[in-house]
């Protein structure tokens, strides 16, 4: 049958078909048509993928290379290679206006790349990949694939338009250089409140260096152990803990090295005494006023002894 454009339409699987005045059918043209259309885009997308972990180099060449390492796709686990500036640059960008960015003053323009377009292209498993960020003070930023999912983090290569030469310094004081790559969001609006800790925006600048880890391994390191392990109170020390504490705190190569003060350390300190551990957390320098450690007024009691809690559970207490 006919439609009311004169098309000839197959009334089975309503697939058009387009006669020519002299009654000879299209279809094959419209098939070739398709076919070439649709490889033609999967070529580009293969090239693209290719065409970026080909660019790949083994040495550093510029202090503005983009480190990458752990699981990068293609090759064995825990390589490192770098990616250039300029490299960078011919991914397909993102554009936008950041207001509540805390490394910011004021609304700022930022062009970047979306850090799930990395780990899809440069993840050895893209599905189960952690990406970490890792800064120049050894600050490591975590992003979980439902953080990435929810949130859509960025890589920062243009501030206003500008390279990191021209960034604006640091927000927290020192009057420190922010790159040469920093992480922010178009937006950010908390996907999850355990008692009174607020899923937070992960934003760390100097950063040097990402890697990619699986997640469930990673994670794993820093499971609460022991008998207490899955009450709920430790549950939520442990799900707030992967979020903060490990930025600074490692446990073995797992988490970051800015503090100098591994979990287990702060396992001993929560066990040995729990109220000085729990006060150190809510306000650093009123214990110590030379500690760096940023305070967390806002860490009610519960949440204090969700995280003492959960901390005791790496330190094995002796019987009484």
């Amino acid at each position: 049958m006919q439609n009311h454009k004169g098309v000839s339409v197959d009334s089975a699987n309503r697939f058009p078909r387009v006669t020519t005045c002299d009654g000879r059918l299209l279809t094959s043209v419209l098939a070739i048509f398709l076919f070439t259309t649709l490889s033609v885009g999967v070529a580009r997308q293969t090239y693209s993928q290719n065409s970026l972990t080909t660019k790949l180099r083994l040495a550093r060449t510029s202090p503005l290379d983009l480190e990458l390492g752990g699981d990068l796709a293609n090759l064995p686990p825990h390589s490192t290679r770098y990616l250039s500036r300029e490299d960078l640059l011919l991914l397909p960008q993102i554009d936008f206006t950041v207001t509540n960015d805390a490394n910011f003053t004021a609304p700022t323009q930022i062009t970047g790349i979306r850090l799930e377009e990395l780990t899809r292209q440069l993840a050895a498993n893209p599905n189960f990949a952690l990406t970490i960020a890792i800064c120049n003070d050894q600050y490591r930023a975590n992003y979980p694939r439902a953080y990435i999912t929810a949130h859509h983090p960025v890589l920062v290569l243009k501030i206003n338009g500008q390279p990191p030469s021209g960034w604006p310094k640091d927000a927290e004081g020192p009057n420190l250089d922010m790159g040469p790559y920093m992480i922010s969001h178009p937006s950010f609006t908390p996907s999850f409140k355990i008692l009174s800790h607020n899923d937070e925006p992960q934003i760390p600048w100097g950063v040097l260096r990402i890697e990619f880890a699986d997640e469930a391994a990673v994670f794993s390191a820093i499971a609460p152990r022991g008998p207490q392990a899955r009450e709920l109170q430790v549950q939520a020390g442990y799900r707030i803990a992967q979020q903060n504490c490990f930025h600074c705190h490692n446990m073995g190569e797992a988490g970051g090295q800015k503090a100098g003060h591994p979990w287990l350390v702060l396992s001993a300190w929560a066990t040995a005494s729990p109220d000085f551990f729990a006060g150190y957390i809510h306000n650093p320098k009123d214990k110590d006023p030379r500690s760096a450690m940023p305070a967390f007024p806002e860490y009610d009691t519960a949440t204090l002894r969700a995280l003492v809690a959960y901390f005791q559970t790496f330190t094995t207490r002796e019987k009484p």
